[in-house]
């Protein structure tokens, strides 16, 4: 949503922004489809569709489009193959193909849309075509589609929205650095605490969604799904157990427990003896969550964190 919000300050100041997508790429290429930036008038660049010498060069077009009395919808194809025909200059090999979409004022209303629509953790389709930009809500079977029939006639189009949501379960320090973090990456936030004036928790300024409740509630806020992760770091061994035996019979694209090894060795045999539940489903737990890097602060095991779950997310 940041993205969005950036280009909306700029065509609210009045300036002409050029949006750059990558809508097709092949092999090993740097830019990814669906990676975007955009310059503006003013030189002010956000984002990115690949970075190096290629993305320097398509900068500098992008400038020399925003100057021009008309400024008209485009499409370049990039090689990464050193010096040849339609080259970027890199030598990484594959291609990508990017479009280049003027934006203006007028267009104020439609990048509004998008960004309360994110903001509201609303999902949305993103179309660009040879001759317009817009921007409905609703969905698509997969996150991106590109038609080329021709240079001058093709349609791209993006599911837009958070598609995960990372449910944190403890608001306290580490709560908060995973909070930071996975905000960057694009997820939505919510976190939940079952403490009043939690300084960590009140502080938050990460979280799309903070709540107060009592832990035995816990399944009525978190919803089952693929595009669900859940982490739970409680500040008590107790509560840990509670929201773990009230979320293990869904189906989440991840679940984890911060602790030690010793402790949730003890969590398991007390949920496997005392409450049924058997061994291949607490199996399933990521537990202790994280990568092993040997992370003590907040901050390296929310980076611990986040490696993980990006390593199942982008699973294929």
């Amino acid at each position: 949503m940041k993205f969005w919000k950036q280009i909306l300050q700029k065509l609210k100041e009045n300036k002409k922004v050029c949006l750059l997508t990558v809508v097709q790429h092949y092999g090993s290429s740097p830019g990814r489809k669906g990676f975007k930036m955009f310059v503006s008038e003013d030189d002010f660049i956000y984002g990115s569709i690949g970075g190096g010498i290629m993305e320097f060069n398509l900068i500098e077009e992008a400038k020399i489009l925003l100057k021009q009395k008309t400024q008209s919808i485009c499409i370049k194809k990039q090689i990464h193959k050193g010096k040849i025909e339609q080259g970027s200059g890199m030598i990484c090999s594959g291609e990508q193909t990017v479009v280049f979409h003027p934006l203006c004022n007028q267009n104020i209303l439609l990048i509004e849309r998008i960004v309360t629509s994110l903001g509201n953790n609303k999902k949305g389709v993103l179309t660009l075509s040879s001759n317009a930009i817009k921007f409905e809500q609703n969905l698509m079977n997969s996150k991106y589609q590109f038609d080329l029939y021709d240079f001058e006639n093709w349609c791209f189009k993006e599911q837009l929205g958070n598609a995960e949501t990372i449910y944190i379960v403890g608001g306290g320090h580490v709560g908060l650095a995973v909070s930071k973090l996975f905000n960057m990456l694009n997820f939505y936030v919510v976190v939940f605490d079952d403490r009043d004036n939690l300084n960590t928790f009140e502080d938050n300024e990460f979280a799309n969604e903070k709540h107060t409740i009592n832990y035995s509630k816990i399944s009525e806020y978190i919803p089952p799904g693929s595009d669900s992760y859940v982490a739970i770091m409680t500040n008590k061994y107790t509560d840990d157990k509670l929201v773990l035996s009230t979320l293990i019979e869904n189906q989440y694209r991840f679940l984890g427990v911060l602790g030690s090894k010793a402790k949730l060795e003890t969590m398991y045999k007390v949920l496997e003896e005392q409450d049924g539940i058997s061994r291949e489903k607490l199996s399933k737990i990521k537990a202790p969550i994280g990568v092993p890097i040997s992370s003590q602060t907040p901050e390296e095991i929310a980076v611990s964190i986040a490696a993980q779950i990006i390593e199942i997310k982008n699973r294929v």
